[in-house]
């Protein structure tokens, strides 16, 4: 089995092990390896008979025991037995890509519908559920193609075809089999290896660092698991490949655990990337050491820390603030012993079927563990504060570095998100319409919501081009967690380098409370200068612009500008400033105003934002005793 060892191709010195963990500098991740045997050693490892993808025959003896046995998994089957008698009554997907690019939304379709239907008839023998998911795959099958143009799609497709033929294998009659067996080779399967082999335009994924890696390898990935046996010289050319292939995206774990895509995309990359670990265990008896990458072992905490006690997510890049639920986190639980992962999962409302295939009892809150409050993810640069665990009125505070030039990432460098009181104040409003012309090209940073001035953070001159260098990447220069308070500094300097010779932000939790957010600019020439605060709250003004009251139902938040002197607040829409340009598609962010600072002839700026939970009496009209120091002095 020499093939299955992980290697690790650094000097010995920058490696510290402890507890069975690999623990490696950011700048080191993209060093790490692991090999891959050649298609002949995979294919030997192929277990032979059906089912043996993530779910095997007894695997599934043992789910229905926990189901007759356990609470949970019995009312989660409950709950999947409702949703499939629904699909029941519906017809099977059809051939719709109704933006002109993407087939995405009914491949994702067909995949839950397939994986539930399939589920439940292991589980329950209800030939019904068997008859419809074979309906859905009959009519996909017939599809002119799965889209390879835009192989999210083709992928997606492909994963629902090999549960559907792995899961219902003694159910099929072998002329559905083989239906099934020709939809994955010539619309999945072959697209794919002429992509890994550059045979064809567009296969750029293969050779990816983001979501699109793990998602076409794995979707794929699981197709040639399921006809390894029938077809073991294409799946095995296949399988070599994506295993190297995704070794690209797996070092984006690296150092820690974090993704830079956002938690949305987080979710997204790490549901494929462990289905296909999931599958390969199971199909093959190893995942080859894969699961063993730099910070993949610690990344079941980033949705955990990157989310506040509102249970919404810290949204940068191109996700939105929706509560996170993501199964993968059963399957890290047990993979790696992380009871707080699994914690995390338990409370979903509205299950999947693979949080009930996954299901883990073992749990532990993250209060019960002594886990720290505040997390500095290195290499993605974003921190996060909080006041308390397992308190839902707690303060929360993240702020983002980072790198503009990300995959789905926008010009947020020195954004940052408060929730407190149970409610979010400070908020990132989250991405626009992908189908905006040139939102993945040439207009991208013409939109509001991509753009520095749609973000928390600040815009130095504005004008009709980009408000933060596209190509800059900001760093954190110090972290600091103390019991009653705690702080992180942001280099900004090259998100303004046109304009700056030093930028610098603050966000510093106090009293485990109140958060304080400081910018310090030193400037080339005297500029103009906006800082911005995105909020649903109503906001309202005190008598002399240096105080704000934000409100939501009966919750309050002060705002206290602390630093210049001379400075007011100012309320404004969420909208493009007159400078900015014109985008007149984008979205109109309703329901969500911005609390403004407005400055001109800046050369040397302090300016300092004290955000405090009102818990007492009417807002006070004047300042808090908050000291404004030096950045260098925290």
């Amino acid at each position: 089995m020499k093939y299955y060892v992980p290697s690790l191709h650094i000097p010995a010195l920058l490696v510290a092990i402890g507890g069975g963990a690999v623990s490696v500098r950011a700048a080191d991740t993209n060093l790490y390896s692991v090999p891959i045997p050649p298609p002949a050693e995979i294919l030997k490892l192929v277990k032979p008979a059906h089912p043996r993808l993530i779910l095997s025959t007894e695997d599934c003896a043992k789910l229905k025991q926990r189901i007759a046995n356990e609470t949970q998994p019995r009312q989660w089957h409950a709950d999947l037995q409702k949703e499939a008698d629904l699909v029941l009554t519906r017809p099977p997907s059809k051939y719709e890509i109704p933006d002109g690019l993407r087939l995405l939304a009914t491949s994702r379709r067909v995949l839950e519908r397939v994986r539930l239907l399939a589920l439940l008839y292991r589980l329950d023998g209800d030939r019904r559920y068997a008859e419809r998911a074979w309906q859905e795959l009959d009519a996909a099958a017939a599809f002119k193609g799965w889209n390879t143009k835009h192989f999210l799609d083709t992928a997606e497709m492909t994963h629902a075809f090999a549960i559907g033929y792995d899961w219902l294998y003694s159910y099929l009659t072998p002329a559905r089999r083989d239906t099934l067996r020709q939809a994955i080779i010539e619309k999945g399967i072959k697209p794919a290896l002429n992509v890994v082999n550059g045979e064809i335009r567009g296969g750029w994924w293969s050779k990816a660092t983001h979501n699109w890696n793990q998602v076409c390898n794995g979707g794929i990935g699981l197709g040639a698991l399921a006809l390894a046996d029938v077809e073991p010289a294409l799946a095995g050319q296949f399988l070599e490949a994506s295993l190297k292939s995704l070794q690209l995206a797996l070092r984006s774990y690296g150092p820690d655990g974090a993704w830079n895509e956002g938690p949305g995309y987080w979710g997204y990359a790490t549901d494929y990337t462990v289905v296909y670990l999931a599958a390969l265990n199971s199909a093959l008896g190893t995942d080859f050491g894969l699961s063993g990458f730099p910070g993949f072992n610690q990344t079941a905490l980033f949705p955990l820390y990157v989310c506040g006690p509102t249970g919404l997510s810290f949204s940068f890049a191109d996700c939105h603030a929706g509560r996170m639920k993501a199964p993968e986190l059963f399957w890290l639980a047990r993979r790696f012993d992380q009871p707080i992962a699994a914690w995390m999962e338990q409370r979903v409302t509205a299950p999947e079927a693979l949080d009930l295939i996954w299901y883990e009892e073992n749990a532990e809150s993250p209060q019960a563990t002594g886990l720290p409050l505040d997390k500095y993810y290195r290499g993605m640069e974003v921190a996060t504060f909080r006041g308390a665990w397992g308190d839902p009125n707690a303060t929360f505070a993240g702020l983002k570095a980072g790198d503009n030039k990300a995959n789905h990432s926008h010009l947020d460098l020195g954004t940052f998100v408060v929730d407190a009181l149970g409610e979010r104040w400070a908020e990132d409003i989250g991405s626009d319409d992908y189908n905006l012309p040139g939102y993945f090209g040439g207009k991208r940073w013409d939109y509001y919501r991509l753009r520095a001035e749609g973000h928390n953070t600040l815009v130095i001159n504005p004008g009709k081009g980009t408000d933060q260098n596209p190509k800059a990447a900001a760093r954190m220069l110090r972290f600091e967690s103390k019991p009653d308070a705690a702080f992180a500094i942001a280099d900004l300097t090259p998100a303004y380098a046109a304009d700056v010779q030093r930028a610098e932000r603050g966000l510093r939790l106090i009293g485990r409370k109140s958060v304080l957010v400081q910018d310090e600019v030193m400037t080339k020439q005297p500029a103009e200068v906006w800082w911005f605060l995105h909020t649903a709250a109503k906001i309202q003004l005190g008598r002399d612009g240096r105080t704000a009251e934000l409100q939501r139902g009966t919750k309050r938040l002060r705002a206290i500008l602390l630093s210049p002197a001379k400075a007011s607040f100012e309320v404004m829409a969420a909208e493009p400033l007159p400078t900015s340009p014109v985008a007149l598609q984008q979205a109109k962010n309703k329901g969500t105003s911005k609390l403004a600072v407005h400055l001109t002839d800046v050369t040397d700026l302090r300016l300092a934002v004290l955000l405090e939970p009102v818990t007492d009496g009417p807002a006070s009209t004047q300042p808090r005793p908050v000291s404004v120091g030096s950045l260098k002095d925290w």
